[in-house]
């Protein structure tokens, strides 16, 4: 019997091991390469998410304002304890718990970074709960919140499988409430404020990056560092070229300084 971890990502264009890009997922492959615990990738298209997650009777964490499930990845099921978890946060908190050897995920730092959208954001985020490490669990809650909320700009640039393209864009449209795939799409006045709006956000960002780095606490990265580093590794599969060198070198490079550093734990198993 396999006794490796198995974690469940989103498959998107082939090869999917060099295309995925999907925020949550890449929360937790960087958690598990970070703890080194072995593991395998179960590739899940975005269609067969719901019924994946409903044959491992693993329930929705979120949900849409309208109340229907919201069904997502990453999963994490693990043969040792036959627990299965289906939210980046709570398998993050598992696996400092479940292998506590080796690097800590969760140090204490203060994480004080908050936003606050200017309109409602229509993709149901993490909530934030005051479990364990709340300051973690704002955090997570804050920085989706900050990305979600420019995420048109990376919308369009998703490697989409050809094979499954026009279901995955009508599921994007029915979770987004929009009416079709052409309603992501921003013009390019649009786009240059939303650029101008990105930055100013890691602007505010930036400053809770205070030391010399790469991380936030310097040379130790953390579960905080995964959180903001998956949406940046979204960022630089789905952003035209020229707009990620820009998010790189703003505020003196600290982002594109994070996302190279995290590298080491972007390896795909």
């Amino acid at each position: 019997m396999d006794t490796k971890v198995v974690f469940y990502d989103i498959a998107m264009r082939p090869p999917v091991e060099k295309n995925n890009s999907a925020v949550n997922p890449w929360k937790t492959r960087l958690a598990l390469n970070f703890k080194s615990v072995p593991y395998s990738t179960n590739w899940v298209p975005l269609p067969d998410v719901s019924k994946v997650r409903t044959s491992l009777n693993i329930p929705a964490c979120r949900k849409f304002a309208d109340g229907t499930d919201f069904h997502t990845l990453p999963i994490l099921v693990d043969p040792a304890t036959s627990l299965k978890l289906g939210d980046s946060f709570d398998i993050a908190v598992y696996l400092q718990k479940q292998y506590p050897a080796g690097n800590d995920l969760f140090p204490p730092q203060p994480l004080d970074y908050v936003f606050s959208p200017d309109a409602a954001i229509l993709i149901p985020l993490s909530e934030c709960d005051e479990g364990e490490y709340p300051q973690y669990a704002r955090f997570n809650m804050n920085i989706d919140a900050a990305f979600t909320t420019h995420v048109a700009l990376m919308v369009q640039g998703l490697p989409l499988d050809p094979a499954t393209a026009d279901v995955t864009k009508a599921e994007f449209v029915r979770r987004a409430g929009v009416s079709c795939w052409e309603d992501f799409a921003v013009t390019s006045e649009q786009r240059e404020k939303l650029i101008a709006s990105f930055r100013d956000m890691l602007g505010g960002l930036a400053k809770t990056f205070s030391g010399n780095g790469p991380f936030l606490l310097g040379e130790r990265a953390n579960y905080a560092d995964f959180i903001v580093g998956a949406w940046l590794r979204m960022a630089s599969k789905t952003l035209p070229s020229e707009e990620w060198e820009l998010v790189k070198g703003w505020h003196g490079g600290v982002f594109g300084r994070l996302h190279d550093a995290l590298e080491i734990y972007a390896v795909v198993h």
